[in-house]
């Protein structure tokens, strides 16, 4: 599903394209503003998640600079569910043609997009609106040094009402690391997918799951082979009763932690050896990198929760030994939108970074009690315990 708002007066159009608003009476910012997929709910620790992408392209020649995002409830005039400015709004912003952010974010030069990904937590699930407000406030810098602002206000569209997927782990025991878990920082969370002409992001609440042995470590002895990496070779499950959809074998496996991989990477690679489950209610659940020749199922085949579906591996766009896991409302790994999910039961047993995970010798901090969670979303880098 797609939902387009776009604001703009009439009267700063031309047959030329879009005049310049410098030194004209205050109009709204001349700005188009997109979400391409609806505000989606998801859940970690009591907490409730919005999490949904805002474009915002500058349709003038002047630069235009976003000071300040605020969001409200439909209904409500005053008070913001938040606002977000300076540092705070730095780094919600992503510019596709600069991944790297050099510069301020904030500038949006005249004709090009920013996307703002947004992430709103709520204590409570009757606290999360049907629909949001959103005011955003530009300044621009005229020709003659004047600094004028200028504000864009716009509702919807509705928030999902739809409640996230409850499915099984896709491994055993652990503990598993949720290397690039669900966050607004997490690389998955904003890995733009272009496929055919248009933006995806099916890796919304996607996860890199890495296993530690009991030393703390995600490998012993020498780090370059595979089969010393203590998640090689787990067996990878199905996560509910379902429909292989697709599975694509064959791929040869990289070395850990080169910068070189098997094969070239295309879009048939990428995801190395695979399978694509069909749940219910068009939810597809993807598993990549597995090791070439262990997948025991093919298309077509009906599966039940917990059967084994292949073996955890280092196939495709891979670092090291780990599994992909994700699932989105279609069955492109690529061409589809990621959406939440929460597995039954999990234990959170500690913390790590990955940069820690990723140095030799580094042992990965662990948390006195185990947390029991029912029903809820591992988020990234948690350490967790499957049952």
């Amino acid at each position: 599903m797609k939902n387009t708002i776009v604001f703009l007066l009439a009267t700063i159009l031309t047959s030329a394209g879009v005049a310049s608003i410098s030194g004209q009476a205050r109009f709204d910012a001349p700005v188009e503003t997109r979400i391409p997929f609806a505000p989606t709910q998801a859940k970690n620790n009591g907490q409730t998640i919005v999490a949904y992408e805002l474009h915002l392209t500058n349709l003038i020649s002047e630069a235009l600079t976003l000071n300040r995002i605020e969001v409200f409830k439909q209904d409500t005039r005053s008070t913001p569910i938040v606002r977000y400015q300076d540092a705070n709004l730095l780094n919600l912003i992503v510019q596709p043609g600069n991944p790297s952010g050099t510069g301020d974010k904030r500038n949006i030069a005249g004709g090009t997009r920013v996307i703002v990904y947004m992430w709103l937590t709520f204590d409570k699930q009757e606290a999360v609106p049907r629909t949001l407000r959103h005011k955003f406030v530009f300044t621009l810098e005229g020709k003659d040094g004047k600094t004028e602002e200028y504000d864009l206000e716009f509702s919807g569209p509705d928030i999902s009402p739809r409640q996230p997927i409850v499915v099984s782990a896709p491994l055993r025991a652990g503990p598993w690391y949720a290397a690039n878990g669900p966050s607004n920082q997490s690389i998955h969370r904003r890995a733009l997918l272009l496929v055919g002409g248009e933006v995806h992001n099916s890796q919304r609440f996607a996860t890199d799951w890495v296993k530690f042995g009991s030393d703390g470590k995600a490998w012993h002895s020498d780090s370059s082979s595979n089969a010393n990496w203590y998640g090689y070779g787990a067996e990878v499950l199905a996560v509910a009763d379902a429909v292989v959809s697709a599975v694509k074998d064959g791929i040869p496996e990289n070395v850990p932690l080169s910068p070189t991989r098997a094969v070239r990477m295309t879009p048939d690679t990428q995801g190395g050896n695979h399978v694509i489950l069909s749940l219910r209610n068009d939810h597809y659940a993807y598993y990549a990198h597995l090791q070439p020749g262990s997948i025991r199922v093919k298309p077509g085949d009906r599966v039940r929760r917990g059967q084994v579906l292949g073996l955890l591996g280092n196939s495709g766009n891979s670092d090291a030994p780990h599994l992909h896991f994700h699932i989105s409302n279609g069955d492109s790994p690529l061409a589809s939108e990621g959406v939440p999910f929460l597995f039954d039961s999990f234990e959170v047993v500690g913390s790590a970074e990955l940069g820690e995970v990723l140095a030799q010798g580094r042992a990965v901090p662990v948390a006195g009690q185990p947390d029991k969670r029912l029903r809820d979303m591992p988020v990234e880098n948690q350490v967790v315990r499957f049952d």
